[in-house]
């Protein structure tokens, strides 16, 4: 049997998917076309599910034979088992939760660890725009405008940090990436500054 044809995923889920061991079982929380999703079930062996809110997105997923629900990330991972997986995925879609801490709160009970990639409101560009333009800023990891924005609880890296560490919330692991989608090794002052994503994995204390 021929194996599948790997092709690029996009450089955060690549990251995301590197941290997730082989043969384990992850949930991926607003999977969108499954990409992530196929990418775990076809090259690591993963028992891969996913979760995603739009229609459009569960039957391209289910089109291409990956296990899908559909879903919302702030109502629905209550129904999940305790430590039912061992990663819950949340990729480009903490900002545009309700509740960012109840649903990483949740992740973290369905899941042994808990994987997250975000935006960085606090890169350089986002503030010279702010201060300089006076209007809400356009990036490539921040695309839409204010008014067609799906993002309503935008943070940054120093932001996410600290609410680790209010929730008590073990980083295992952090990459932060420049707007090269570059991984930079900086102290946390400059991370916070020049990064323009970041992914972060995460376990209970």
């Amino acid at each position: 049997m021929s194996q599948p044809t790997r092709t690029p995923i996009r450089v955060d889920l690549q990251l995301i998917a590197d941290m997730v061991q082989p043969g384990g079982r992850a949930l991926d929380v607003g999977c969108g076309d499954g990409s992530l999703l196929a990418y775990l079930v076809n090259f690591k062996q993963v028992d891969a599910r996913g979760m995603e809110l739009s229609q459009a997105g569960v039957n391209a997923c289910v089109a291409n034979g990956l296990s899908v629900v559909q879903g919302n990330a702030d109502t629905d991972l209550r129904d999940y088992p305790d430590s039912a997986f061992d990663y819950v995925i949340l990729s480009q879609t903490l900002q545009a939760t309700r509740a960012p801490r109840e649903v990483l709160g949740q992740m973290l009970r369905v899941g042994k660890r808990a994987i997250v990639s975000f935006p960085n409101f606090a890169h350089w560009q986002v503030r010279l725009r702010l201060v300089f333009g006076g209007r809400m800023p356009n990036t490539p990891s921040l695309p839409h405008r204010w008014y067609d924005t799906p993002n309503i609880h935008l943070c940054s890296i120093d932001d996410f940090r600290a609410l680790c560490r209010e929730m008590g919330v073990k980083v295992e692991r952090a990459v932060v990436l420049n707007r090269n989608s570059k991984p930079i090794h900086l102290p946390p002052l400059l991370s916070n500054l020049i990064g323009e994503q970041a992914v972060f994995m995460l376990r209970r204390d």
